[in-house]
């Protein structure tokens, strides 16, 4: 892939590299992070052993009312507490996937994307480098990564976001 068609985040978090692990790896403090502000994660599952799956929806409020988006994936490395590769595709509630077309998403936007996690302890603290391959790094998908790791970084500060 091109660099035009993946976006990379990195931050340095003020929290120990295995509390970051866990916010990446266990369902309720995944959930308590992910997605763009405003955005709540009501359903999620994962498996996370290689070949695990995942499987969650998120959900926000549009100016046409209450929006719901699911997305599968499968777990492709996991290091602890280093490394985390996973797939993500988008799906229908049922977790099987549906092309990004049928979502309303233009043309052209792959079926299947990869998320790599790197983590390293830094005194203390926690350098993440986050890289979604297959979103452009001018796209709504990169601008709700920046959005959700704004909501990471206060979770980890035990702050709240609206």
């Amino acid at each position: 892939m091109t660099a035009t068609q993946s976006v990379t985040l990195e931050r340095v978090l003020d929290a120990p590299i295995d509390l970051v692990w866990q916010m990446w790896t266990e369902a309720e403090h995944f959930a308590a992070w992910y997605g763009p502000m405003g955005a709540t994660v009501p359903v999620i599952e994962m498996d996370v052993i290689v070949g695990g799956g995942r499987h969650f929806c998120i959900e926000m409020q549009t100016p046409d009312g209450q929006s719901r988006m699911w997305f599968v994936g499968e777990y492709r490395v996991i290091e602890q507490p280093n490394r985390l590769v996973y797939t993500e595709s988008m799906s229908n509630p049922d977790g099987n996937r549906v092309s990004p077309e049928a979502m309303g998403m233009p043309g052209g936007h792959p079926e299947i994307t990869e998320v790599t996690v790197e983590l390293t302890d830094v005194d203390g603290r926690t350098r993440m480098v986050m890289t979604h391959a297959g979103i452009p790094a001018d796209s709504p998908g990169a601008m709700g990564w920046n959005m959700a790791l704004d909501k990471l970084e206060a979770h980890l500060a035990g702050g709240r976001m609206p």
